[in-house]
């Protein structure tokens, strides 16, 4: 539990010191994610638009789409191997972020809450807790391609 807490910590600290543009007013829209990170930021598109992320997180979130799709249906059950390869993805777009502004922003949206449930996998030895991380995560995967693009 305390390796959780201490990577949900970090990645809040390192979303909050991020150097960040000048954020132009941005229209809110009705369509928003049920996905938000501590209640100040809510996900949602970019004025009816995806949002726009380099090619790394892209890769590194489709990587992560086809190993949950390869786990699930090869229906293996060591889900701390699938969160130890998970992880190496997310840490492979973490160290290749360039990305700034409200992009940035609502990446981290996404990527904060997935951290969490990668951190389940690894981490649980209870089957069902796993299995409940694994379709959150997948719920997550699929909130970013409705939201994001290249």
């Amino acid at each position: 539990m305390k390796p959780k807490l201490l990577i949900t910590l970090l990645l809040v600290i390192s979303f909050l010191s991020c150097k960040k543009e000048a954020k132009q007013n941005v229209s809110k829209t009705s369509e928003t994610e049920e996905i938000s990170l501590l209640d100040t930021l809510t996900l949602k598109l970019d004025n009816g638009k995806k949002w726009v992320v380099n090619d790394e997180t892209q890769i590194g979130i489709s990587k992560m789409d086809s190993l949950i799709t390869a786990f699930k249906s090869a229906d293996k059950k060591d889900y701390s191997n699938l969160g130890k390869d998970l992880s190496i993805q997310t840490g492979y777009i973490i160290r290749s972020c360039n990305m700034t502004g409200e992009a940035h922003d609502q990446l981290h949206v996404v990527l904060v809450p997935m951290l969490d449930k990668i951190s389940t996998l690894k981490e649980s030895q209870d089957t069902k807790k796993s299995k409940a991380a694994l379709i959150e995560l997948e719920g997550i995967v699929a909130a970013y391609f409705k939201h994001f693009e290249i």
